[in-house]
Protein backbone atom coordinates (compact mmCIF):
# COMPACT_ATOMS: atom_id res chain seq x y z
CA UNK A 1 0.00 0.00 0.00
CA UNK A 2 1.32 3.43 -1.00
CA UNK A 3 -0.14 6.35 0.94
CA UNK A 4 0.44 10.03 0.19
CA UNK A 5 -0.68 13.04 2.25
CA UNK A 6 -3.06 15.16 0.19
CA UNK A 7 -1.90 18.78 0.63
CA UNK A 8 -5.48 20.00 0.39
CA UNK A 9 -6.70 17.96 3.38
CA UNK A 10 -3.57 16.79 5.20
CA UNK A 11 -4.98 13.25 5.20
CA UNK A 12 -3.09 10.19 3.99
CA UNK A 13 -4.74 8.69 0.92
CA UNK A 14 -4.02 5.30 -0.64
CA UNK A 15 -2.91 5.58 -4.27
CA UNK A 16 -4.03 4.16 -6.54
CA UNK A 17 -7.33 3.21 -4.98
CA UNK A 18 -7.57 -0.55 -4.53
CA UNK A 19 -7.85 -2.87 -6.38
CA UNK A 20 -6.31 -1.02 -9.36
CA UNK A 21 -2.60 -1.70 -9.94
CA UNK A 22 -1.87 1.19 -12.34
CA UNK A 23 -0.71 4.53 -10.91
CA UNK A 24 -1.34 7.60 -13.06
CA UNK A 25 0.99 10.43 -12.05
CA UNK A 26 0.92 13.97 -13.42
CA UNK A 27 3.95 16.14 -12.66
CA UNK A 28 3.41 19.88 -13.11
CA UNK A 29 6.53 21.88 -13.96
CA UNK A 30 6.18 25.36 -12.44
CA UNK A 31 5.93 28.36 -14.70
CA UNK A 32 9.32 29.85 -15.56
CA UNK A 33 10.26 33.06 -13.77
CA UNK A 34 11.75 36.08 -15.44
CA UNK A 35 15.20 34.48 -15.16
CA UNK A 36 14.04 31.19 -16.64
CA UNK A 37 13.86 27.79 -14.99
CA UNK A 38 15.74 27.14 -11.76
CA UNK A 39 16.39 24.64 -8.95
CA UNK A 40 12.73 24.04 -8.05
CA UNK A 41 12.33 22.84 -11.63
CA UNK A 42 14.78 20.08 -10.72
CA UNK A 43 12.99 19.07 -7.53
CA UNK A 44 9.42 18.71 -8.82
CA UNK A 45 10.20 16.12 -11.54
CA UNK A 46 12.69 14.50 -9.15
CA UNK A 47 9.94 13.87 -6.58
CA UNK A 48 7.73 12.58 -9.39
CA UNK A 49 10.54 10.19 -10.33
CA UNK A 50 10.95 8.91 -6.76
CA UNK A 51 7.18 8.47 -6.46
CA UNK A 52 7.18 6.34 -9.62
CA UNK A 53 10.17 4.29 -8.44
CA UNK A 54 8.51 3.69 -5.06
CA UNK A 55 5.27 2.61 -6.71
CA UNK A 56 7.16 0.18 -8.92
CA UNK A 57 8.96 -1.20 -5.86
CA UNK A 58 5.47 -1.90 -4.48
CA UNK A 59 4.55 -3.88 -7.57
CA UNK A 60 2.54 -1.16 -9.31
CA UNK A 61 2.66 -0.13 -12.93
CA UNK A 62 3.21 3.60 -13.40
CA UNK A 63 2.41 6.10 -16.14
CA UNK A 64 3.92 9.57 -15.64
CA UNK A 65 3.11 12.68 -17.65
CA UNK A 66 5.12 15.89 -17.23
CA UNK A 67 3.15 18.99 -18.15
CA UNK A 68 5.13 22.15 -18.72
CA UNK A 69 4.45 25.84 -19.27
CA UNK A 70 5.52 27.40 -22.53
CA UNK A 71 9.29 26.87 -22.77
CA UNK A 72 11.74 27.96 -25.39
CA UNK A 73 13.54 25.33 -27.43
CA UNK A 74 16.69 25.97 -25.39
CA UNK A 75 14.79 25.57 -22.13
CA UNK A 76 13.25 22.31 -23.31
CA UNK A 77 16.70 21.07 -24.27
CA UNK A 78 18.10 22.06 -20.87
CA UNK A 79 15.20 20.37 -19.07
CA UNK A 80 15.73 17.11 -20.97
CA UNK A 81 19.46 17.24 -20.21
CA UNK A 82 19.00 17.91 -16.50
CA UNK A 83 16.49 15.08 -16.13
CA UNK A 84 19.01 12.75 -17.74
CA UNK A 85 21.99 13.77 -15.58
CA UNK A 86 19.89 13.62 -12.39
CA UNK A 87 18.75 10.09 -13.20
CA UNK A 88 15.09 11.06 -13.67
CA UNK A 89 13.33 8.46 -15.77
CA UNK A 90 11.81 10.13 -18.85
CA UNK A 91 8.05 10.67 -18.49
CA UNK A 92 5.73 9.19 -21.09
CA UNK A 93 4.77 12.60 -22.44
CA UNK A 94 6.30 16.03 -21.84
CA UNK A 95 4.18 19.14 -22.32
CA UNK A 96 0.94 17.21 -22.89
CA UNK A 97 -2.05 19.39 -23.66
CA UNK A 98 -4.44 16.51 -22.93
CA UNK A 99 -2.80 14.82 -19.93
CA UNK A 100 -5.79 12.61 -19.09
CA UNK A 101 -5.68 11.11 -22.56
CA UNK A 102 -1.93 10.52 -22.27
CA UNK A 103 -2.41 8.92 -18.84
CA UNK A 104 -5.34 6.78 -19.93
CA UNK A 105 -7.62 8.42 -17.39
CA UNK A 106 -7.65 11.02 -14.60
CA UNK A 107 -4.44 11.38 -12.58
CA UNK A 108 -4.26 9.61 -9.23
CA UNK A 109 -1.67 12.09 -7.98
CA UNK A 110 -0.55 15.58 -8.97
CA UNK A 111 3.02 16.61 -8.08
CA UNK A 112 3.31 20.40 -8.01
CA UNK A 113 5.53 23.13 -6.63
CA UNK A 114 4.28 24.70 -3.41
CA UNK A 115 2.03 27.63 -4.20
CA UNK A 116 1.94 26.89 -7.93
CA UNK A 117 -1.16 27.97 -9.81
CA UNK A 118 -2.78 24.72 -10.90
CA UNK A 119 -6.36 25.90 -10.78
CA UNK A 120 -7.43 23.48 -13.47
CA UNK A 121 -6.39 20.48 -11.37
CA UNK A 122 -9.32 18.51 -9.99
CA UNK A 123 -9.42 15.11 -8.38
CA UNK A 124 -6.50 12.95 -7.35
CA UNK A 125 -4.06 13.52 -4.51
CA UNK A 126 -2.03 16.73 -4.57
CA UNK A 127 1.63 16.62 -3.46
CA UNK A 128 3.21 20.05 -3.04
CA UNK A 129 7.00 20.12 -3.29
CA UNK A 130 8.88 22.60 -1.10
CA UNK A 131 10.90 25.51 -2.41
CA UNK A 132 14.61 25.34 -3.25
CA UNK A 133 16.97 28.16 -2.33
CA UNK A 134 20.64 28.48 -3.26
CA UNK A 135 23.50 30.04 -1.31
CA UNK A 136 26.71 29.29 -3.16
CA UNK A 137 29.29 31.96 -2.32
CA UNK A 138 32.37 29.83 -2.93
CA UNK A 139 34.07 30.39 -6.24
CA UNK A 140 34.13 27.16 -8.18
CA UNK A 141 31.37 25.52 -6.10
CA UNK A 142 28.95 23.45 -8.16
CA UNK A 143 25.81 25.45 -8.89
CA UNK A 144 22.65 23.49 -9.79
CA UNK A 145 21.42 26.49 -11.77
CA UNK A 146 24.19 25.76 -14.30
CA UNK A 147 22.60 22.41 -15.09
CA UNK A 148 19.70 24.32 -16.60
CA UNK A 149 21.71 26.89 -18.52
CA UNK A 150 20.95 26.37 -22.21
CA UNK A 151 24.42 27.55 -23.26
CA UNK A 152 26.14 24.59 -21.54
CA UNK A 153 27.41 21.78 -23.76
CA UNK A 154 25.52 18.48 -23.76
CA UNK A 155 28.38 16.69 -21.98
CA UNK A 156 29.37 18.16 -18.60
CA UNK A 157 32.99 18.96 -17.87
CA UNK A 158 34.81 16.06 -16.14
CA UNK A 159 34.98 17.86 -12.79
CA UNK A 160 31.21 18.39 -12.86
CA UNK A 161 30.24 14.95 -14.16
CA UNK A 162 30.24 13.45 -10.65
CA UNK A 163 28.25 16.27 -9.11
CA UNK A 164 24.67 15.98 -10.44
CA UNK A 165 23.80 12.96 -8.29
CA UNK A 166 25.12 14.86 -5.26
CA UNK A 167 22.44 17.43 -6.10
CA UNK A 168 19.91 14.57 -6.22
CA UNK A 169 21.07 13.30 -2.83
CA UNK A 170 20.89 16.77 -1.30
CA UNK A 171 17.37 17.40 -2.61
CA UNK A 172 16.21 14.00 -1.32
CA UNK A 173 17.66 14.57 2.13
CA UNK A 174 14.68 16.60 3.33
CA UNK A 175 10.96 15.73 3.33
CA UNK A 176 9.59 16.52 -0.12
CA UNK A 177 7.25 19.23 1.23
CA UNK A 178 9.95 21.01 3.24
CA UNK A 179 12.14 23.79 1.79
CA UNK A 180 15.75 22.99 0.90
CA UNK A 181 18.68 25.38 0.74
CA UNK A 182 21.53 24.33 -1.54
CA UNK A 183 24.86 25.55 -0.18
CA UNK A 184 28.41 24.85 -1.23
CA UNK A 185 29.03 23.10 2.10
CA UNK A 186 25.93 20.93 1.78
CA UNK A 187 26.89 19.89 -1.74
CA UNK A 188 30.41 19.05 -0.60
CA UNK A 189 28.95 16.88 2.17
CA UNK A 190 26.69 15.13 -0.33
CA UNK A 191 29.65 14.41 -2.62
CA UNK A 192 31.60 12.99 0.32
CA UNK A 193 28.65 10.78 1.28
CA UNK A 194 28.29 9.45 -2.27
CA UNK A 195 32.02 8.76 -2.50
CA UNK A 196 32.02 6.91 0.85
CA UNK A 197 28.89 4.85 0.14
CA UNK A 198 30.06 3.83 -3.32
CA UNK A 199 33.44 2.70 -1.97
CA UNK A 200 31.74 0.77 0.82
CA UNK A 201 29.30 -0.87 -1.59
CA UNK A 202 32.20 -1.87 -3.86
CA UNK A 203 34.01 -3.41 -0.87
CA UNK A 204 30.89 -5.22 0.40
CA UNK A 205 30.27 -6.65 -3.08
CA UNK A 206 33.45 -8.71 -2.72
CA UNK A 207 31.96 -10.64 0.22
CA UNK A 208 29.42 -13.49 -0.02
CA UNK A 209 25.90 -12.27 -0.65
CA UNK A 210 23.49 -12.32 2.28
CA UNK A 211 19.74 -11.60 2.35
CA UNK A 212 18.50 -8.19 3.44
CA UNK A 213 17.54 -8.42 7.13
CA UNK A 214 13.77 -8.59 7.40
CA UNK A 215 13.56 -5.68 9.84
CA UNK A 216 15.54 -3.40 7.50
CA UNK A 217 13.41 -4.36 4.52
CA UNK A 218 10.20 -3.82 6.47
CA UNK A 219 11.31 -0.48 7.95
CA UNK A 220 12.57 0.97 4.66
CA UNK A 221 9.52 -0.07 2.65
CA UNK A 222 7.20 1.28 5.37
CA UNK A 223 8.97 4.66 5.29
CA UNK A 224 8.66 4.91 1.52
CA UNK A 225 5.05 3.77 1.47
CA UNK A 226 4.08 6.26 4.19
CA UNK A 227 4.16 9.61 2.37
CA UNK A 228 7.44 8.97 0.55
CA UNK A 229 9.79 9.42 3.52
CA UNK A 230 13.04 9.14 1.56
CA UNK A 231 14.95 11.09 4.21
CA UNK A 232 14.24 8.27 6.69
CA UNK A 233 15.60 5.74 4.19
CA UNK A 234 18.81 7.75 3.81
CA UNK A 235 19.16 7.84 7.62
CA UNK A 236 18.62 4.09 7.71
CA UNK A 237 21.39 3.49 5.15
CA UNK A 238 23.79 5.67 7.14
CA UNK A 239 22.99 3.61 10.23
CA UNK A 240 23.30 0.26 8.43
CA UNK A 241 26.71 1.18 7.02
CA UNK A 242 28.13 1.43 10.53
CA UNK A 243 26.45 -1.63 12.08
CA UNK A 244 29.04 -4.36 12.65
CA UNK A 245 26.39 -7.04 13.27
CA UNK A 246 25.04 -6.72 9.70
CA UNK A 247 27.12 -8.90 7.32
CA UNK A 248 28.87 -7.11 4.46
CA UNK A 249 26.88 -9.09 1.89
CA UNK A 250 23.61 -8.01 3.52
CA UNK A 251 24.74 -4.39 3.53
CA UNK A 252 25.47 -4.63 -0.19
CA UNK A 253 22.04 -6.09 -0.95
CA UNK A 254 20.32 -3.45 1.21
CA UNK A 255 22.06 -0.54 -0.50
CA UNK A 256 21.58 -2.00 -4.00
CA UNK A 257 17.88 -2.70 -3.36
CA UNK A 258 17.03 0.74 -1.97
CA UNK A 259 19.00 2.47 -4.71
CA UNK A 260 16.24 1.35 -7.05
CA UNK A 261 14.27 4.19 -5.46
CA UNK A 262 17.09 6.57 -4.54
CA UNK A 263 18.68 6.53 -8.01
CA UNK A 264 22.14 7.46 -6.68
CA UNK A 265 24.11 4.88 -8.69
CA UNK A 266 25.52 3.40 -5.48
CA UNK A 267 26.83 0.27 -7.24
CA UNK A 268 28.77 2.30 -9.80
CA UNK A 269 32.21 1.30 -8.48
CA UNK A 270 31.49 -2.42 -8.10
CA UNK A 271 34.13 -4.36 -10.00
CA UNK A 272 36.24 -1.26 -10.63
CA UNK A 273 39.96 -1.66 -10.97
CA UNK A 274 40.88 1.41 -8.96
CA UNK A 275 39.33 3.68 -6.37
CA UNK A 276 37.86 6.94 -7.70
CA UNK A 277 39.46 10.12 -6.50
CA UNK A 278 38.10 11.31 -3.18
CA UNK A 279 36.19 14.60 -3.49
CA UNK A 280 38.06 17.59 -2.11
CA UNK A 281 36.18 19.08 0.87
CA UNK A 282 35.19 22.73 0.53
Amino acid sequence: MLRIADTRTGHLVEIPAAPRRLLRSRVHLPAASGTGIGPVHLRVPLIGDVLARTAELNGLQVVTVLTTPELTQDQNHALERVMAVLGIHPPLVVGAHRPDAALGGPADVHVTARGADTGEVTGGVRMEVGEVGTVLPDEGAFDPDRLLAPELPDVPAPEEAADPLAVRLLLLGRPYDAPVTVTGEALADARQTLWRWRRQVADWAQEPSRPIPADLLRESHAALADDLDVAAVLDLLADVAGRSEVPAGAKFETFAHLDRVLGLDLVRDVGGQSSPERPTPR
